[in-house]
């Protein structure tokens, strides 16, 4: 074990404490992942089945563009490596994280029929990379969610394509999906994000005519 994987292990180990601390990955829900090298593809990911409020860095596993091809034979990446690598691959991003937010949730059902959802007007925008206004159009895709994880990721990759300005995208009834050029990046693409879906769901729970 290298100190590059080392050093991302225990930072994605940390995130996901952090993460269930703030009510975004309770349980097992969520992943985590972070690329450790591009050429050959090599990432750390977390584990299917780990409690993320419990995770530790030796836990975190190490995988090839392959996903059954892992360096620990005692455990499993996440069944949604396969989406994580998508991202990857066509956002050239160095990490991808999947949170379970209830208000992810919630308005990822509730706009499920608009194929999304646009944010604008909110000072927090300016969070995400690239974005100068709080004047800026998010548009923030919904997917329909599967368990056939090779057809979601193709669902994945048509909507990354269609939506090359997007910062992220809901899975129906499931979560959020962002990433950044790093880990720190891609942290704070979460907290914004999430910070943006609970304002929307609370406003709409108030006036239900949003």
């Amino acid at each position: 074990m290298d100190q590059t994987f080392r050093e991302t292990a225990s930072a994605l180990a940390t995130i996901s404490r952090s993460f269930c601390a703030r009510g975004w990955a309770l349980g097992t829900s969520g992943n985590f992942s972070a690329v450790l090298s591009c050429k050959p593809l090599r990432l750390a990911i977390t584990p299917s089945g780990a409690d993320k409020g419990e995770l530790s860095p030796e836990q975190i596993l190490e995988i090839g563009q392959e996903v059954n091809e892992t360096d620990d034979l005692n455990g499993k990446p996440s069944a949604e490596a396969l989406l994580h690598i998508k991202v990857i691959l066509q956002r050239g991003a160095g990490a991808v994280l999947h949170t379970h937010s209830v208000w992810s949730t919630i308005v990822s059902t509730i706009h499920a029929g608009a194929g999304g959802i646009m944010i604008e007007g909110f000072e927090m925008l300016k969070g995400l990379e690239g974005v100068k206004s709080h004047e800026h159009r998010e548009w923030l895709p919904i997917i329909e969610n599967s368990q056939d994880m090779r057809a979601l990721a193709e669902s994945v990759s048509e909507t990354l394509a269609a939506h090359p300005d997007a910062h992220g995208f809901l899975l129906r009834q499931h979560g959020l999906y962002t990433w950044g050029a790093n880990l720190a990046q891609a942290k704070r693409h979460v907290e914004i994000l999430e910070f943006l879906l609970e304002a929307i769901g609370r406003l709409q729970s108030m006036n239900p005519r949003m």
